[in-house]
């Protein structure tokens, strides 16, 4: 097998996960956006064939591969029109944090329910004065005997309403030192004081984002994940897997975008050819299409080092990944529009919506800004400018 293609058993993954994708499409996915409702049909049926948790423990339900073969899953979805960012936040960011420093008790708790479907976990770091910032979060954690007190507020918090419980990341005053060290905690999303907020969204998509109020609300002591004292090493730990799978949903954007626009130029007839034959159109298509694959390629490159143990190299590799793929389906979704001209702003042809879905990528779950931030300093050795 050479370096740049992938398996054998990668290549049948997405093909399943083509073909169940495919037989729900793009016009399921936005008439349950537009309505309100939930893709829990596809979600289970996901997690029923093994697909969501491709990158866990078996013994836990899932599939004993790495986070390649999930960011798979989660292109091949995008790329039949059914983005799914909950694959991103629940197997990938949850179960990976839980999956290498949960106890045994938690993870037999939430790896299984993460696998198939029927325990999503969501994620909760994003605060109204602090972004990603861990060092300016400000919701806290405190000891009262044998239970833990979360006060604080998160904002931009994907899917709490399919979500039974959240992985919050809160700041905690070390005893001893006096310092803040952040902490995770699993926080039931009935549980009292905690309260969710849908925040009105343009894009269109059944999966909603939040603010979340948390007002005293109460925790057992092992709701804590990991080790109190883990720090920052646990909570990046289901960072660069967060990175590659944000990558792969944008290029399976991408791919749906150029699919769609390519069929739409091959059969629309302007002066007795198709529109396709034109240069004005196949160029930047055939453009789209290398920006793509080049994307991809980095993925896999990022997966590849991370399910090697290779964390640092893997970092510099997801936000080069992350990046190019954001790139890639702006441009995608743009050109997909221009290519369809005036039915491309149609909810017919279904590809104006592209545009808002493809540009938040260059937004979360890291700005293209501090990207460019972190190649500058990390990459090039630069000197840190913020």
């Amino acid at each position: 097998m050479s370096t740049y293609t992938e398996s054998d058993e990668r290549l049948e993954l997405r093909k399943a996960v083509r073909s169940l994708a495919s037989a729900y499409g793009r016009e399921y996915f936005t008439e349950k956006a537009r309505s309100g409702e939930k893709t829990t049909e596809l979600w289970l049926e996901i997690g029923k064939q093994g697909f969501l948790g491709t990158n866990l423990p078996e013994e836990y339900g899932g599939g004993g591969g790495g986070i390649g073969d999930t960011a798979a899953v989660c292109e091949e979805l995008a790329a039949q029109g059914c983005p799914l960012l909950l694959m991103v936040v629940s197997p990938a960011i949850c179960g990976t944090i839980i999956g290498r420093y949960g106890t045994e008790a938690q993870k037999q708790k939430w790896l299984p329910g993460i696998c198939d479907g029927t325990g999503t976990m969501a994620f909760a770091i994003t605060e109204p004065d602090a972004g990603t910032n861990t060092h300016k979060i400000t919701t806290t954690g405190r000891k009262d005997g044998d239970e833990w007190v979360l006060n604080g507020r998160k904002v931009w918090i994907s899917g709490i309403d399919e979500a039974d419980h959240v992985l919050v990341v809160a700041r905690v005053t070390d005893d001893g030192s006096g310092r803040v060290k952040p902490v995770l905690f699993v926080v039931p999303t009935d549980a009292p004081g905690f309260e969710a907020r849908a925040i009105p969204m343009e894009i269109v998509s059944p999966e909603r984002q939040f603010q979340v109020f948390l007002d005293d609300v109460r925790l057992p002591a092992d709701a804590v994940v990991g080790d109190e004292d883990g720090g920052l090493v646990q909570l990046f730990a289901g960072l660069n897997p967060e990175r590659i799978m944000a990558a792969s949903f944008s290029t399976g954007l991408a791919r749906f975008a150029l699919d769609k626009a390519t069929a739409y130029v091959k059969e629309r007839e302007v002066w007795g050819v198709p529109i396709g034959s034109h240069q004005g159109l196949a160029h930047p298509l055939a453009q789209s299409k290398i920006e793509i694959e080049l994307a991809r390629l980095m993925t896999q490159k990022a997966a590849a080092l991370y399910d090697a143990g290779l964390d640092s190299e893997a970092g510099e590799a997801a936000n080069m990944a992350k990046y190019a793929a954001a790139e890639a389906a702006c441009d995608a979704a743009d050109r997909a529009v221009q290519a369809h001209g005036g039915n491309g702003i149609t909810q017919e042809y279904g590809v104006a919506g592209l545009l808002v879905a493809a540009r938040a990528g260059r937004i979360a779950p890291v700005s293209r800004e501090m990207i460019l931030n972190y190649v500058g300093m990390h990459s090039l050795g630069l000197p840190k400018s913020y």
